[in-house]
């Protein structure tokens, strides 16, 4: 779909006009308010729509009119969801070309441009009938910058998207490697499965001795023209989680493929910085893997040791996200940094607690994990703070490790967090738990089921 922006709208022909309206007001075009709101009664409330033939009395064929609700609550991420409706409904009547006019004084291109590229995806690779798309799209009253910006969230989204959306057939470490490999402006490393042992990243090395597909530890930097913070963020990249020996049951094996969620979103924010040129220098890192059962799998009871020495007792196989999260926080904090972020689908816990509507986070610094807070508010995204409490700890304790890889079933999103915290060292450090909200089994809001393209919007706004 091509995204246009154009101040003169009066003259353009098109399929379908859209335009907003606030409620209990009327619109920015007489035949629209004749028929709709004096005739019909169409209010205006968020997310309603109204569709009317025009007859050739104006340049487009129909006008589309999006309820904005009341106007003193109009944001950047309710125009979002209004211009996402907007393209559900033209996709629906197979619209291809559509001009937004919205009567609005702010600058909302950015926002509008994520929302129409959101509500326009579909992963229909593997099908035979395609999904229905818009050809073109133009935006009046927003600056072409601000669309542009949007348009690079936007595709940065997708591709997230798309990659999580892929079968683990596709998406192997190998796959994900290759990738990272082809980013412009990113300088990439990526360490085999000898490199990987010579660094000491035993921990991340069992959990990927299971599977036929070699593990892949990627090292991605972008360095801006003048970097004013160092910030890495990581993935988990666990491209397919069977489980390992203490096997998933088929159920809750089916959507595993998304287990690589995080990297997903990794490479994606690292794709978009060459576009946004932020003055930052950061570093994006994925150790990539599949946790499988075979001869060779980790077994419960086996005694691990990460890259800063640290052992660890396995007490479930089924527990390997922290393994490879250990050992790539380890190698994060080597590197002079000023931040870590790391952002995975990692505990049931965190689903269990807050859902689809919201990811879990936390840190060792308030003052981070609040900014990520407010971020990902303006982004769109949720964030809820879970407690840290030195308590967790207590339910980590090993009789013949420094530590055991899970805790008590209450409270494991925050333990796992706690666990996590054993391999940060002198660095501020935030953790994003999107195990509710990177996967999707029926539509919300703005999203269709499948993968959602969640930390994208939001860290790449942090960065910025």
């Amino acid at each position: 779909m091509e995204i246009k922006v154009s101040q003169e709208v009066k003259d353009i022909k098109t399929e379908v006009l859209v335009i907003g309206q606030f409620e209990g007001e009327k619109t920015s075009q007489e035949l629209a308010n004749t028929y709709a709101v004096e005739k019909d009664g169409f209010e205006g409330k968020f997310g309603t729509t109204y569709l009317l033939h025009t007859f050739g009395k104006i340049p487009a064929d129909k006008i589309l009119i999006v309820g904005l609700g009341k106007k003193e609550e109009v944001d950047a991420n309710k125009i979002r969801e209004a211009v996402a409706k907007a393209v559900k409904k033209l996709k629906q009547i197979k619209a291809k070309k559509a001009c937004f006019d919205f009567d609005i004084n702010c600058d909302y291109g950015k926002s509008a441009a994520i929302g129409a590229l959101i509500a326009d995806y579909a992963f229909d690779k593997y099908k035979s009938e395609k999904a229905e798309h818009l050809d073109e799209i133009t935006f009046a009253r927003f600056s072409q910058k601000d669309v542009d910006e949007g348009i690079i969230f936007g595709e940065a989204m997708k591709f997230a998207r798309d990659l999580a959306n892929e079968p683990a057939q596709f998406a192997t470490p190998s796959k994900l490697a290759d990738i990272a490999q082809h980013l412009d402006g990113i300088t990439t490393k990526v360490y085999d499965r000898d490199a990987i042992e010579r660094m000491g990243m035993g921990a991340y090395l069992a959990v990927a001795q299971g599977s036929v597909q070699p593990p892949k530890f990627i090292h991605m930097k972008y360095t801006g023209k003048n970097p004013k913070k160092k910030i890495a963020i990581i993935g988990k990249g666990i491209c397919f989680d069977s489980g390992g020996l203490d096997i998933k049951p088929p159920s809750s094996m089916l959507t595993m493929k998304d287990d690589m969620s995080g990297a997903a979103c990794v490479l994606a924010v690292m794709q978009a910085l060459n576009k946004l040129q932020p003055d930052a220098e950061v570093h994006g890192i994925i150790a990539a893997c599949e946790n499988m059962p075979s001869g060779s799998s980790y077994k419960p009871g086996d005694i691990l040791t990460a890259k800063n020495g640290k052992t660890i007792e396995v007490d479930n196989t089924d527990a390997e996200g922290r393994l490879t999260l250990a050992d790539a926080l380890c190698f994060a904090c080597e590197l002079g940094i000023d931040e870590v972020i790391d952002i995975a689908t990692l505990t049931g816990a965190c689903m269990v607690a807050l859902g689809t509507v919201a990811s879990g986070i936390m840190g060792n610094n308030e003052d981070m994990i609040s900014r990520l807070i407010e971020t990902g508010k303006d982004s769109g995204e949720t964030f809820w703070q879970l407690p840290m409490f030195k308590e967790y700890k207590d339910s980590l304790k090993s009789d013949i490790a420094d530590m055991k890889n899970t805790g008590s079933r209450y409270g494991g999103a925050s333990a796992a967090g706690v666990f996590l915290q054993e391999f940060v060292k002198d660095v501020k450090w935030a953790h994003i738990d999107i195990a509710g909200t990177a996967y999707l089994e029926k539509p919300q809001k703005e999203l269709i089921a499948g993968a959602t393209g969640v930390g994208v919007r939001t860290l790449l706004n942090y960065v910025k």
